[in-house]
């Protein structure tokens, strides 16, 4: 158990990518860290993409602020666009980013990245978001997994086990 001790915020939002989220969210349960699930509503019910999966927020962003974190991952799928609206999870973002913490950021997630002015690296996700990496001042790399200082990038769904395993590797540091 490589994450024995670690703290980790997963946030959530409606539409999430439901590999992206339950992969990544039992990955790291596996590897023994602590995971609080970090939405816009406590307690909200959000549906996942393909409308298959559920899973209730643990708590508001700004309700952790202040909780000291070993990391805060971001699943893809519709939940970036919608959760990046939000003040106080963009906040949580940016300031676990600041106090070196490690961001995970997979498909669409980097628009979350992109919101929180972190985005300044190497950076990968969708397709869909690459205009918008290089525009936020990012450097697109066409990669399953990355780590580029405390930012551990991940493409796609079919890329979450080479995601999972940075992750893994970069909270165990």
């Amino acid at each position: 158990m490589k994450l024995k001790g670690k703290n980790i915020a997963m946030l959530i939002g409606p539409g999430y990518e439901d590999l992206e989220f339950w992969v990544v969210y039992m990955r790291m349960i596996e590897e023994g860290a602590s995971v609080d699930v970090i939405g816009m509503k406590k307690n909200k019910e959000y549906s996942s993409k393909h409308g298959c999966l559920t899973k209730k927020a643990d708590f508001t962003a700004a309700e952790v602020l202040d909780k000291d974190y070993d990391g805060v991952l971001v699943p893809g799928g519709w939940t970036p666009d919608k959760i990046r609206r939000d003040k106080n999870i963009v906040e949580l973002v940016r300031q676990n980013y600041e106090k070196g913490k490690i961001i995970g950021l997979i498909c669409h997630a980097g628009l979350v990245g992109i919101s929180a002015g972190i985005v300044n690296g190497k950076a990968t996700g969708s397709e869909g978001i690459k205009d918008d990496i290089i525009n936020a001042g990012g450097s697109w790399v066409d990669k399953p997994a990355f780590r580029d200082g405390n930012i551990v990038w991940g493409r796609v769904v079919k890329d979450i086990p080479a995601y999972c395993r940075e992750l893994v590797a970069a909270l165990a540091d």
